[in-house]
């Protein structure tokens, strides 16, 4: 007998598990389906050591622990959980919505899709050798601190991950150096700030152009300056962190018998997070509407939206508007 839901989360990052948390809060039977192998999206498979700083009551708090904390406001309800199970179409029914992976199928009145950028592939550094210093000294995400503890780190990129990655790496890292092509960088005031006042060390407008192992197990990598006829200079560190960002597409969406994505990147939804299919919902950063910030925090407004237009429109004898000081206290 095929399991029947009344709401089913597609992507299992920030986003969705709070439309989880927020669908649990209406007594909705729901079901989360994630790719990965672990929920947390890219925060979690990319980014567990990174300090975010946009989630409203948190100064500051890591991508693992923010998941973590996400993870215990799940386990107050009966929701499914199922990580490890790409969701492989969305076809829809008399009823809603048949929800199928590898591991079967499921039946869905509605469909939350919070996907972020679909699948995500970082950007790699353009040098002929460089898969051969992959995992030992080239790196495309800080998942573990103690790595580069006591090391000279050298990090490529001008955006708010790269300048996030040099100021997390400061606190253990020997030294650490930001390289970028241009002499602006693309982060946000606040952060460019924060570099200004830190130790490490800016260095602009220089590109990569080699990378070499040298005899005592380093890095030697050589840097061209952008628009300059003068000699490549080189610096030797013990890591080399590339932080050019994400190829990101939603190539799995094109496989649904649903079309959603009209340019095949981002879902246009309305006010209430609906798409162009009646019943299916999107969030995150893989949808875009007038005045979409790209932000965690905005997706965490979204969720709640969507699973409130949904208890309305499909489940109209549910209660009303739940509030989180109705919940009585868990621990």
């Amino acid at each position: 007998m095929t399991e029947t839901y009344d709401i089913t989360i597609i992507g299992g990052g920030p986003a969705g598990m709070f439309a989880a948390f927020y669908a649990g809060m209406n007594n909705a039977k729901t079901q989360l389906v994630e790719s990965l192998a672990e929920l947390g999206g890219q925060v979690n498979a990319l980014y567990p050591e990174k300090t975010i700083l946009d989630v409203a009551g948190f100064p500051a708090v890591s991508g693992r622990d923010l998941i973590a904390n996400q993870q215990r406001q799940l386990d107050q309800f009966p929701l499914t959980i199922k990580t490890g199970q790409a969701v492989t179409n969305v076809t829809a029914t008399d009823d809603g919505f048949a929800i199928t992976t590898a591991a079967g199928t499921t039946q869905s009145r509605a469909v939350i899709i919070a996907v972020g950028n679909g699948a995500f592939t970082p950007r790699k550094l353009n040098v002929t050798n460089a898969a051969d210093f992959e995992g030992s000294h080239l790196f495309y995400s800080v998942r573990d601190l103690e790595h580069f503890r006591g090391h000279d780190v050298m990090v490529a990129g001008g955006g708010d991950a790269a300048i996030d990655q040099a100021l997390m790496l400061e606190k253990v890292a020997k030294s650490v150096t930001l390289l970028h092509r241009r002499d602006q960088f693309r982060g946000l005031p606040h952060m460019v700030d924060l570099l200004r006042a830190s130790s490490v060390t800016v260095q602009t407008p220089y590109l990569i152009r080699d990378l070499q192992a040298t005899s005592d197990d380093r890095l030697a990598v050589t840097l061209k300056q952008v628009g300059s006829s003068a000699e490549m200079a080189q610096v030797t560190v013990d890591d080399l962190v590339v932080s050019y960002g994400f190829t990101a597409d939603h190539h799995v969406l094109d496989a649904w018998d649903v079309d959603l994505a009209e340019d095949h990147r981002l879902i246009a939804v309305d006010s209430t997070m609906a798409t162009s299919v009646p019943g299916i919902y999107a969030i995150g950063d893989g949808v875009s509407y007038p005045g979409k910030q790209p932000l965690i925090a905005t997706g965490y407004g979204e969720a709640p939206v969507a699973v409130r237009d949904i208890m309305t429109r499909y489940f109209p004898d549910r209660r009303g508007p739940v509030h989180s000081t109705s919940l009585s206290d868990q621990h």
